[in-house]
């Protein structure tokens, strides 16, 4: 469908700073420790967290639901805007992604106003 450019596994991932690699324990660390609930939506949450620099959150409003992203950021206590980066070094991966960037709205997307097929899966 899109063609994905070949890149090497250290161009796929994010270089993080120091400070954003404080801020990722931090969040991790003060979720775990006060988290009260379901322990599937706790472990869902932590790996968003984790994959968000890499992937963006463009990519994380294309494989969940709005309703999804508030849940798993009030887990967190984040908004994930402010948190990760629009796209990150993998969102290309995304056949969502690639799929929603060929729209001329995103949101339109994201809203589920288009059907992407296999929005959730990456190459």
């Amino acid at each position: 469908m899109f063609e994905i450019p070949q890149k090497s596994k250290e161009e796929k991932l994010a270089k993080l700073s120091v400070e954003q690699i404080d801020q990722l324990k931090i969040i991790n660390d003060e979720t775990i420790a006060n988290f009260k609930g379901d322990l599937t939506q706790l472990e869902s949450a932590l790996g968003m967290l984790h994959i968000g620099h890499h992937l963006g959150w463009k990519v994380l409003y294309i494989i969940h639901s709005k309703r999804t992203i508030r849940n798993y950021e009030t887990i967190l206590g984040i908004k994930i805007r402010d948190i990760f980066p629009e796209t990150g070094p993998s969102s290309y991966r995304s056949n969502g992604y690639r799929a929603a960037e060929a729209f001329s709205n995103f949101w339109k997307v994201v809203g589920g106003e288009f059907k992407i097929e296999n929005r959730k899966q990456v190459d």
